[in-house]
């Protein structure tokens, strides 16, 4: 079992995460609706992963998942995030890894490669 941070604007795919994850035997923790709560979540719970929308609204300067990905990875080094992406969005997908993302899962999540994703973690 790991503590889990999920961060999407969307309730309703926070509400889904939440459910996968727990079905999964994983504890939510803590939640986010942008990336600048995210980043103070993670620095307040340091949870053992993170699943991060990629695209958000700017808030408190934090301007999408990418850019709190950086933040949460400046923060810690070893932190864990899977970005939560849309088709079409590869280019975003790069940035994030290259920003400190460790991998991504397309929406809509399916809760297998949900648990295939996590088990690649190295938790």
């Amino acid at each position: 079992m790991a503590t889990v941070l999920i961060v999407d604007d969307a309730t309703i795919m926070r509400i889904q995460m939440k459910k996968m994850l727990e079905k999964l035997g994983h504890e939510i923790i803590g939640e986010a609706k942008n990336g600048a709560e995210s980043v103070t979540q993670y620095e307040k719970l340091n949870p053992d992963f993170v699943t991060m929308d990629i695209t958000m609204p700017n808030i408190g300067g934090v301007e999408d998942g990418i850019e709190a990905t950086r933040r949460i990875a400046q923060f810690d080094y070893k932190a864990k995030v899977i970005m939560v992406t849309s088709h079409g969005e590869q280019d975003k997908v790069i940035r994030a890894i290259q920003n400190g993302a460790s991998n991504y899962i397309l929406k809509p999540v399916k809760i297998e490669k949900l648990e295939e994703t996590i088990n690649k973690l190295d938790l």
